[in-house]
């Protein structure tokens, strides 16, 4: 799976796509309208999930990540980060698989996994 027909500029771990450091600043370039990028923990992926690809993200500006976290430590859980700033993401909201989690403007609906 690659995201938004960008495989010149993306790589990849197993089948989800990450960003690579040096590419990060410009990611932009590629997806110069995401609004929102859900990335689905693996065991393969769950680090770079967490952490590079979030920062990578934060730092190219895209407003909303959505982290589909089969493996968090303190059970499945779906978290959204927002508000990026300086490279990285303050946690709007997290639930567990199941309940239903609030995605703000301009999509503005529920979501619920699990």
């Amino acid at each position: 799976m690659q995201p938004f027909g960008a495989t010149a500029e993306l790589g990849g771990h197993g089948d989800h796509p990450f960003v690579q450091a040096p590419l990060q600043r410009r990611l932009h370039e590629v997806i110069p309208a995401a609004e929102l990028v859900v990335e689905v923990t693996s065991a393969a992926t769950a680090h770079h999930d967490r952490s590079t690809k979030a920062a990578g993200y934060a730092a190219a500006g895209v407003p909303l990540y959505l982290l589909v976290d089969q493996l968090a430590p303190d059970g499945p859980a779906v978290t959204l980060y927002g508000t990026p700033l300086g490279g990285a993401y303050r946690v709007l909201a997290s639930v567990g698989f199941g309940s239903p989690l609030e995605l703000p403007a301009p999509f503005r609906l529920a979501v619920s996994v699990g």
